[in-house]
């Protein structure tokens, strides 16, 4: 019988480099056969576009019109631990049918998916005898977590439960991150770019106090780090879940805060960047927004701009140029709580520039 095909999982928050991680993976994949499962959270898909734009993708990466199987496959049904079954499951089984094809799987998932229930679907006997989970990569927005912003300060919640052990002072926020830390065989810390060598110390050290057993931590300046640090753990997950705590092991199936949402907006107009900038920026402090994604159309520019937001922080760069048989539309993803989303159309309506 072949070999079980290896699964990695590259779990993480919100805009944490996931994406851009999984892209130098396959942009330096030194001849591996790696098909990619994307989970994005909202209905446009800017992350599974981003990966198969990533310029070294072959044709056999890519749909056809003869409807020719996609190494990049992008689930946007919810958030992969809560549709395992629905979604996840036929997905895996047509992939396991061109096993021989591939060398291993990636899968991407949102920021707000819980590792745990994913890795227990390797257990299931469809799957079980085709596939295993290799290892799961947990990637960790150094900036982010130093300033707080997707992290609470642990020592004073710990303090506070002390103090008081009839109240939960963690937010459903807080337990992801830490049940995505606890399921890892690898943290990256990335980002390392943003911040000095001191608070990726601190950063360190602040992570490992909430790994629950000894685990290797690599710092990481945009994902940039060679494949076979990603790949070949040989962890078989599946099969070792009891030495990865969660906050939901006592439920067989578990609750995502309700008022996390996504919403969209796609305008024909094309937008000046410094002014998109300062607009977006405004939005975050008015609503309670976590990540910002997707394409912006810019005057005079035949290429597209990408534009990433965690927060308050934005990064943004040219990609590609707009192909010819795409319409040259601005389309961005936001992810938070109890968003306003006529708010922000309206917002961005007032700024956009006629085509």
């Amino acid at each position: 019988m072949p070999a079980k095909l290896p699964v990695t999982i590259i779990t993480g928050f919100l805009g944490s480099g996931k994406t851009t991680l999984v892209r130098h993976l396959l942009r330096n994949n030194e001849g591996r056969r790696i098909a990619v499962l994307v989970n994005e959270f909202g209905e446009l898909g800017i992350d599974g576009e981003l990966l198969r734009d990533c310029q070294i993708c072959d044709e056999e990466t890519h749909p056809s019109a003869s409807g020719n199987a996609t190494n990049i496959v992008e689930l946007t049904n919810g958030c992969l631990c809560c549709t395992v079954q629905e979604e996840f499951l036929p997905t895996m089984l047509e992939l396991l049918k061109r096993r021989d094809q591939l060398d291993c799987i990636l899968i991407e998932t949102s920021g707000l998916a819980l590792p745990k229930p994913l890795v227990k679907a390797f257990r299931w006997p469809e799957i079980r005898n085709g596939a295993t989970v290799d290892g799961v990569v947990t990637v960790v927005d150094c900036e982010a977590v130093a300033t707080g912003t997707l992290a609470h300060d642990l020592a004073a919640l710990e303090a506070q439960r002390q103090a008081d052990p009839n109240l939960d002072h963690e937010t459903p926020l807080q337990e992801l991150f830490e049940d995505q830390l606890a399921c890892a065989d690898l943290v990256l810390l990335n980002k390392t770019d943003l911040v000095d060598a001191d608070t990726v110390e601190r950063v360190k050290a602040r992570v490992q106090a909430e790994l629950p057993r000894a685990v290797k931590l690599v710092p990481s300046d945009r994902g940039q780090v060679p494949p076979e640090l990603l790949l070949g753990f040989n962890a078989a997950v599946e099969d070792n879940l009891e030495n990865r705590p969660s906050h939901h092991d006592e439920a067989e199936d578990h609750d995502h805060d309700d008022q996390i949402c996504s919403t969209h907006v796609v305008l024909e107009q094309t937008f000046d960047p410094d002014h998109l900038l300062k607009q977006l920026r405004e939005l975050v402090q008015k609503q309670e927004i976590y990540r910002i994604k997707g394409f912006v159309t810019v005057p005079h520019k035949p290429m597209r701009l990408v534009i990433q937001g965690v927060g308050d922080r934005f990064e943004q760069f040219y990609d590609r140029l707009w192909q010819a048989d795409e319409p040259r539309q601005t389309r961005l993803v936001f992810i938070g709580r109890s968003l306003d989303a006529a708010q922000i159309q309206q917002q961005l309506e007032a700024i956009a520039i006629a085509g």
